[in-house]
């Protein structure tokens, strides 16, 4: 099973997330006025000051926008600027034959990693044409495989769609169409310590059940949480750190550019 750099098993490991990145094939890309590519860099900015020791770099999802080869090789050079190995996957509008090529020669989409006493699972909730999500049978299968092989590891599972209402109306059709699935797979496994997922441009944390769930800002532009309609927020494009503690304790938060202006621009090309 790939793993990543370490330290030993009875210290804690940080992961940065960033999500969310809608990506052009041109620098000068814009979503709703904000331009993609720089905001990226400004977050990663960010992660670079205020984080010295990264253990593993998640993105989760809709790194691009267009589903350009050239976006996804601007993301991997953009985020090479992290020292970390780093994992991905797709969303729904990503195009993940096109993101092979640009992580070819990578191990970059490899679903499954440990790190320190944990077991980081990705899984590709896109559905080829669709905004909703759904997760397929071999997706639920590697997760199953993934959590019997490693019952004494604490896990971590990733996706893009959120699997949980997140009281935002206009969102609640294009989440995991397929939740039920989800938890029916992981419940028994109570090494299961948290779900992380993108796609809500929006900070959530709350706990179902004793496990973790946790959204994240994206790269770019923020949604309006518990919003009815389509709204973008004038918040900061952020990331989410998270540190794995050894015993399967999970201390996270989430970190915004500061003093980023930024005007909407509702008549530009849409999200």
């Amino acid at each position: 099973m790939p793993s990543v750099s370490a330290p030993p098993a009875d210290d804690s490991v940080l992961l940065v997330q960033l999500s969310d990145s809608h990506l052009f094939a041109e620098t000068e890309g814009t979503l709703l006025g904000m331009n993609t590519s720089d905001s990226l860099q400004r977050v990663i900015d960010l992660v670079l000051a205020q984080q010295p020791r990264i253990d593993l770099m998640l993105a989760t999802g809709d790194l691009s926008q267009d589903g350009s080869l050239e976006s996804y090789q601007r993301f991997r050079q953009l985020t090479a600027q992290i020292q970390a190995p780093g994992r991905w996957l797709p969303g729904n509008h990503d195009e993940p034959q096109i993101m092979q090529l640009a992580a070819r020669d990578s191990e970059l989409l490899h679903p499954v990693v440990d790190v320190g006493n944990w077991r980081i699972t990705l899984l590709d909730s896109s559905v080829p044409g669709s905004v909703p999500g759904f997760l397929q049978d071999d997706q639920l299968q590697l997760l199953a495989r993934s959590l019997d092989e490693a019952p004494e590891r604490h896990h971590l599972i990733c996706l893009h769609h959120h699997p949980v209402s997140i009281d935002c109306t206009w969102m609640e059709p294009i989440g995991l169409r397929n939740a039920q699935a989800l938890f029916e797979v992981i419940e028994g496994h109570t090494q299961v310590r948290a779900l992380l997922w993108g796609h809500v441009h929006q900070e959530i944390d709350q706990l179902r059940d004793g496990l973790r769930l946790l959204a994240s800002p994206s790269t770019c532009i923020q949604f309006e949480p518990r919003s009815d309609d389509f709204k973008v927020e004038e918040r900061a494009p952020g990331y989410r750190w998270l540190r794995l503690l050894a015993d399967g304790r999970l201390e996270t938060g989430v970190q915004r550019v500061e003093g980023y202006e930024f005007t909407i621009d509702y008549g530009s090309n849409g999200y």
